[in-house]
């Protein structure tokens, strides 16, 4: 199995365990910078050079030879699940893609006819009912998560306790994980705890968001697009990441941990 979506510095000053929707590309960029103090010139995930990979056949044996003997900084990001599966909505099922097509295809075509899921399009300046289309993709996102139909989950909504887990199921071992909504604070610590070629200040950083700019805004609060049945969908499929990782489940709008995680806990709760 090894260790899928785990990426790692040249310098095996640090190793990472990519959780999509949860500051990522700035990750990704950041540890780029820390190896050869300048940022990679494009998407990060776009990168086949300068970053060990997992999905890089020749980065799979030093990742595996760091991870197994723990000689590096091992870290992962954490957000809101309520804040990241609709940041999931309005980036891969909303949003044009970089490449200036839909996400996976036919996927929005198949959600619109199955799930009356509508998007609008750049023509009509992405006009459509936020809250109901979320909600019926809310429907979809489960079913595909639960009975994986109609089609195996993607990661951009499976749960993070499901990314997070198959590293420690595998031999591996977090030393951080920090909150995207308190990033500079928590990637700031993992830099001053890992020995990088190249020091920086996460202030300095500039913002990498790969999926700003593709599609709609966001029109309403957070809690606006969670009704009951929402609410309860969401704890059916989120509810270790509530717990592990201290997120608020009674309020949508509060976006911040009502604690630190306890890492024993979750390799405690993620290892078996």
């Amino acid at each position: 199995m090894g260790f899928p979506g785990t990426w790692m510095t040249e310098s095996e000053s640090m190793v990472y365990r990519v959780v999509p929707k949860c500051a990522c590309s700035s990750i990704g960029q950041i540890m780029f910078y820390s190896d050869h103090g300048r940022y990679f010139d494009g998407d990060i995930h776009d990168s086949t050079s300068g970053l060990h990979k997992w999905s890089q056949e020749a980065s799979q044996s030093p990742i595996e030879k760091t991870v197994r003997s723990h000689n590096a900084l091992t870290f992962t990001c954490v957000r809101n699940p309520y804040a990241r599966i609709l940041s999931s909505f309005f980036d891969k099922i909303a949003g044009i893609q970089r490449n200036g097509k839909r996400y996976r295809g036919n996927l929005v075509p198949q959600l619109m006819q199955r799930y009356g899921v509508d998007v609008g399009s750049p023509e009509n300046n992405f006009a459509f009912d936020q809250i109901a289309s979320f909600r019926r993709f809310l429907l979809f996102a489960r079913d595909t998560i639960r009975w994986r139909r109609p089609m195996e989950p993607d990661i951009h909504w499976s749960a993070m306790s499901g990314h997070i887990s198959t590293f420690i199921v595998n031999g591996g071992r977090y030393d951080q994980i920090f909150f995207t909504e308190k990033f500079n604070d928590g990637m700031q610590k993992v830099l001053n705890a890992a020995p990088t070629p190249v020091k920086l200040d996460v202030n300095d950083v500039p913002k990498f968001n790969e999926s700003e700019g593709h599609g709609p805004k966001r029109a309403h609060k957070v809690s606006e697009y969670f009704d009951d049945l929402s609410r309860h969908l969401i704890w059916e499929i989120y509810k270790k990441d509530f717990q592990l990782f201290k997120y608020d489940f009674d309020n949508p709008d509060n976006k911040f941990p009502k604690g630190e995680v306890d890492i024993n806990e979750v390799h405690a709760k993620l290892g078996r």
